[in-house]
């Protein structure tokens, strides 16, 4: 009964991360020229570079990243993050068809940047306080984290500034710049609440 109630805690938790990842990546993100790094960023990298199909790309990068992470993290991160992810493509999916959300929507790409990295950071790092992922880059972060014993937030940095400085080749610099300033703050948010300690 105790493991039941933990679980359904830990669902609602996971979905309410996923619904706040969802409402900046379709409110502000898709809505800017803002650029994304990690798996998504990746696939549209090798869609430019390669002309590969972004939707058969970010499934095999997403896949593989699950399948690793599914071997050293085991059966409960596999399961808490396929819930994960439908809760983030349910979200995405309710997000699309109620419309764009107008006071999210900014003048200045600095805001936008800002505000963006805070939904990412704070959806992002609710889920992967539990242990489980919404994404292929999330699965990526949580299984090097695993092997060489860092910070997250460092993870995400150094795979979004790599996917980020190689989008240079199809990109503006100064569009580039707006995306850089997002993943620093999302790295750092996503970091505190993965490791905040909470007073009991």
């Amino acid at each position: 009964m105790i493991f039941n109630k933990k679980l359904v805690g830990d669902f609602i938790i996971i979905a309410i991360g996923s619904s706040i990842l969802a409402c900046g990546l379709f409110n502000i993100h898709a809505q800017s020229s803002i650029s994304e790094g990690g798996v998504l960023g990746a696939t549209l990298l090798l869609k430019n570079w390669f002309n590969f199909n972004p939707a058969i790309t970010a499934l095999v990068l997403d896949s593989t990243c699950y399948l690793i992470g599914f071997k050293l993290l085991g059966k409960r991160f596999l399961i808490y993050s396929l819930y994960a992810s439908m809760m983030f493509s349910f979200s995405y999916s309710l997000y699309e068809y109620i419309g764009v959300i107008q006071f999210l929507q900014f003048d200045s790409l600095l805001i936008t940047s800002i505000v963006g990295a805070l939904f990412v950071g704070i959806g992002v790092g609710i889920v992967v306080r539990l242990g489980s992922a919404c994404g292929g880059d999330d699965a990526l972060a949580l299984v090097i984290q695993h092997l060489i014993h860092c910070k997250i937030s460092f993870v995400y940095f150094f795979i979004d500034i790599v996917v980020l400085l190689l989008s240079l080749s199809y990109i503006p610099f100064n569009q580039i710049v707006y995306s850089i300033i997002t993943v620093m703050i999302s790295s750092f948010v996503i970091q505190l609440i993965q490791t905040y300690k909470f007073k009991h």
